[in-house]
């Protein structure tokens, strides 16, 4: 079964959690990109998971695509859930408040959710075992649902990457895991028909200090062997020196983004062994038999 390849520290990954609320400029461009990949699903989801929605920068792209579904937010832990419905709450006068609210669900109370739509919008990259996120995104999803997801692929920050290996400064961040070592995972995991594709987006910034305050907000370093401590003032000033070398006008840094979308097909029995199927699971294969053709 395919492992994640990279060295991970989830405690770093936490950290970047709690440094805010807010999605990144970045994550609202990729769903609103990924949004127009709906067009070619013809389905029709009555429950729609939004996984990290806090972080997702989707729940109005949703809105509006599914406007007739039923909205769940998917946050890490009961506390980030809690979190998230404390920041949805608006005054009764506002007209807002008056339609139908999202529901929110930490992460193990999605699992047999028996949602037609997963999404999950630059996740995938912040789990240490992504295979097994995408096992739980499987349990997540009634049988002929579908997974859409993003996250950040190899290529990017090559540009810091390859400034920190010449200079000697150690690891820029962990190493993000392949297109299609992630269509493996979801393979295993259960899933059919896994479409993988990617693109790169170059940003700019005029100066080196407003390219690292964004990066800032997109994450953390979260490799193991990144410098231990804080650095020291001087080493900073030779960082963005480096950064500006190439081009005193222009920081350009890549990001590869990786999309991927596949369907949970009904189980498979297996001649000798043994299939576990949900009561959600089996409930759906029923009506599913008994619809006329």
């Amino acid at each position: 079964m395919p492992v994640s390849p990279r060295p991970f520290d989830p405690a770093a990954a936490a950290a970047w959690w709690r440094s805010g609320t807010q999605p990144p400029w970045l994550h609202a461009e990729v769903a609103r990109r990924m949004a127009q990949r709906l067009e070619i699903i013809r389905a029709k989801p009555q429950r729609v998971l939004d996984w990290w929605s806090s972080r997702s920068g989707s729940l109005a792209l949703l809105q509006q695509a599914y406007p007739q579904a039923e909205l769940i937010a998917v946050e890490p832990d009961e506390a980030a859930r809690d979190a998230w419905l404390a920041a949805q709450r608006r005054p009764w006068w506002l007209p807002s408040r008056w339609g139908k609210s999202p529901r929110a669900l930490s992460e193990a109370e999605a699992d047999g959710a028996g949602a037609q739509l997963l999404w999950a919008n630059m996740v995938l990259h912040w789990m240490a075992d992504p295979a097994e996120m995408i096992r739980r995104w499987h349990r997540a999803l009634a049988v002929d649902g579908f997974t859409m997801f993003s996250c950040l692929g190899p290529d990017t920050a090559r540009e810091l990457r390859a400034l920190h290996a010449r200079h000697g400064h150690g690891p820029a961040g962990a190493e993000f895991v392949d297109m299609h070592d992630l269509g493996d995972m979801l393979v295993h995991a259960g899933f059919a028909d896994p479409v993988m594709d990617m693109e790169r987006i170059t940003l700019t910034w005029s100066t080196p200090e407003a390219a690292l305050a964004e990066l800032r907000t997109l994450g953390r370093n979260t490799h193991p062997q990144r410098h231990a401590g804080l650095r020291t003032p001087r080493w900073k000033r030779a960082l963005m020196a480096q950064m500006q070398a190439p081009d005193p006008a222009r920081v350009a840094i890549t990001f590869e983004i990786v999309y991927g979308h596949a369907f949970k097909g009904a189980p498979r029995a297996v001649a000798g062994g043994e299939t576990r199927v949900s009561l959600q699971d089996m409930r759906t294969m029923v009506r599913s038999s008994q619809r006329p053709r």
